[in-house]
């Protein structure tokens, strides 16, 4: 060797690439809305801006070690211990250390067909083999996953709601899905969105995860909170599991304005409540608007929908991305997870959903 060179497997995964966050060449000079990472529209709380602009001063600092404030408002916020919490750089660290822990080689983690693409790169990190399980109607299937669970599985990851396709599995299935896993394999149920879930037959995993020994729900601040450029997010399980994490995360994973922010944001409970109150009435406006443009729309529980075009040339997705781009609409393209005939569209402030609409009738009508 004439040179450093990583794990031969590392070489295997592909990069994760965010969706685009600028437009070029824009008509007449529209505004330009992006809509390709599921952002909320209504931005942060105002308490977490002035959080982070009151601690300014203080970032010469080390933040505090573990994170004890911030565990402790979110335990107050929903009823969890904070013994039992553990925060991280956005849910995606916790992803990470969840994996590192639990995986390695000869060992399998599996996922469902178009789940997060950070399950494979954590499991594939880590030295393991991911096995994916086919999904139905692009929804995740309990017995699929089942299926793939062999005596080397170590890890089931679960996105509830899931992304891109914004569908999601009901409490009673989780629970099917958590009844019939070995006690040796770990489900790692990944809320990011549960705060925007309406269907009262949905539980984001707080019930499993305090009652069983082998399940663990991670959240996001990055989403409903408004806080994805500070990178917050953090997971809730078993006593056991939280130690081993603790043991291998890296200190201060958490900075001080992140942290401060949270605990603001966790206590602005109007600023929440306008978010839910937006994608409630915007959700199913576009679903419904879109759809009767002849375009097929996943339904979907989160704040954003998967947009199928047809494969055809003109109206690919492909196609209409460009279109849209051309007029200031930055959509997702979600090739990547297997699913090129789709755009995904998060809620947007109310004229970007109303442009979005009508930018897609006159791409439908021809006006390419």
């Amino acid at each position: 060797m004439t040179r450093p060179a990583p794990r031969a497997e590392l070489m295997n995964i592909d990069a994760y690439v965010p969706g685009k966050s600028a437009a070029s060449h824009v008509l007449g000079g529209a505004r330009v809305y992006k809509l390709s990472a599921n952002e909320t529209p209504l931005g942060p709380s105002p308490r977490a801006v002035e959080a982070v602009r009151d601690l300014a001063p203080q970032i010469a600092d080390y933040p505090e070690g573990s994170s004890s404030l911030l565990r402790q408002a979110i335990g107050e916020r929903h009823g969890l211990d904070p013994a039992r919490i553990i925060a991280g750089a956005g849910s995606d660290q916790i992803l990470e250390l969840l994996a590192i822990a639990y995986l390695g080689r000869g060992d399998e983690g599996v996922y469902s067909q178009y789940g997060f693409l950070e399950y494979k790169i954590v499991i594939i990190a880590a030295g393991a083999t991911p096995k994916i399980a086919p999904e139905d109607n692009y929804t995740a299937n309990v017995d699929a996953i089942l299926e793939q669970v062999t005596e080397k599985t170590k890890i089931v990851f679960l996105a509830n709601p899931n992304n891109p396709t914004g569908t999601y599995l009901p409490a009673r299935e989780v629970a099917r899905l958590a009844d019939a896993l070995p006690p040796q394999v770990l489900l790692v149920l990944d809320a990011a969105y549960a705060e925007y879930v309406q269907a009262e037959d949905y539980e984001a995993g707080v019930a499993l995860a305090s009652a069983r020994e082998n399940v663990v729900m991670t959240r996001t601040f990055s989403k409903i909170y408004g806080l994805a450029g500070l990178r917050l997010g953090w997971g809730y399980g078993p006593k056991h599991v939280i130690d081993a994490l603790e043991r291998i995360r890296s200190p201060f994973n958490v900075s001080s304005p992140a942290s401060a922010a949270g605990i603001a944001a966790l206590q602005d409970r109007e600023h929440i409540a306008a978010a839910v109150a937006h994608n409630a009435k915007w959700l199913p406006w576009l679903s419904q608007n879109i759809s009767a443009l002849g375009l097929d729309v996943l339904p979907s529980a989160g704040n954003f929908i998967a947009i199928r075009f047809p494969e055809q040339n003109g109206l690919r997705a492909a196609d209409a991305d460009k279109y849209l781009t051309g007029r200031g609409l930055i959509l997702r393209a979600i090739g990547a997870y297997g699913m090129p005939q789709f755009l995904r569209l998060t809620v947007g402030p109310d004229e970007a959903n109303e442009r979005v609409v009508a930018a897609l009738k006159d791409f439908m009508k021809g006006a390419r």
